[in-house]
């Protein structure tokens, strides 16, 4: 498939593109705490608890106590317990304008959304009202494998239902939609709505 080209599938991250966490009460919490802001979210996502969470080692409390643990060494526990639950427990906001593009999108060709997620990723999609946004979720907690890894991207196309190279795939990581090209896919950057508006549109054509 080249980009100009409409997609047999359209393969979607989820955060940073369509689901956005507020960190407010976290970075109110860092500046009483006199941490710098995204203190906390650095030792949540750190390489090898980040890799534990993105491959379904861990629970929501889990998570939430080993963040507690990295941080009480430079805080009383009951702060660091503070700060990790606002940090794991965030809200989060969703793009209307690219829940639309992609709802659009799904009444022409199957949408699955490709994630680097948590066990619970499908029950904070209900919350937001997006259990329905696509056919179906590939997350990587659920299936072992996170991205770049090129098998997660395997098992979207194939659960999709199209070749590697019928695929469209959208993620705000760089490396992400290298990994994507790759293996033949068009691959989009995400930095904004239009980028995935301009990669959708040969699907109105």
């Amino acid at each position: 498939m080249t980009n100009a080209q409409a997609p047999g599938a359209v393969l979607c991250d989820i955060d940073g593109v369509i689901r956005f966490s507020d960190h407010r009460e976290v970075d109110r919490l860092e500046a009483a705490a006199g941490l710098a802001a995204g203190t906390t979210a650095g030792l949540a996502f750190a390489e090898e608890l980040g890799r534990r969470l993105r491959l379904g080692e861990l629970s929501r409390p889990e998570w939430t106590a080993e963040v507690a643990a990295a941080l009480e060494p430079g805080l009383p526990a009951g702060r660091a317990a503070a700060l990790a639950a606002a940090l794991t427990g965030s809200p989060g906001r969703i793009d209307g304008e690219v829940v639309e593009l992609l709802r659009r999108a799904k009444r022409r060709v199957p949408v699955l959304l490709v994630s680097n997620a948590t066990l619970w990723l499908e029950e904070d999609l209900a919350a937001l009202g997006l259990a329905d946004l696509a056919e179906g979720v590939v997350n990587s907690a659920r299936v072992g494998a996170a991205k770049p890894d090129p098998a997660i991207f395997r098992v979207a196309a194939e659960r999709a239902g199209v070749a590697e190279r019928q695929c469209l795939f959208v993620d705000d990581s760089a490396a992400n939609a290298a990994a994507a090209d790759r293996l033949g896919m068009a691959a989009v950057h995400f930095r904004e709505p239009a980028d995935l508006a301009r990669a959708l549109a040969p699907l109105w054509d």
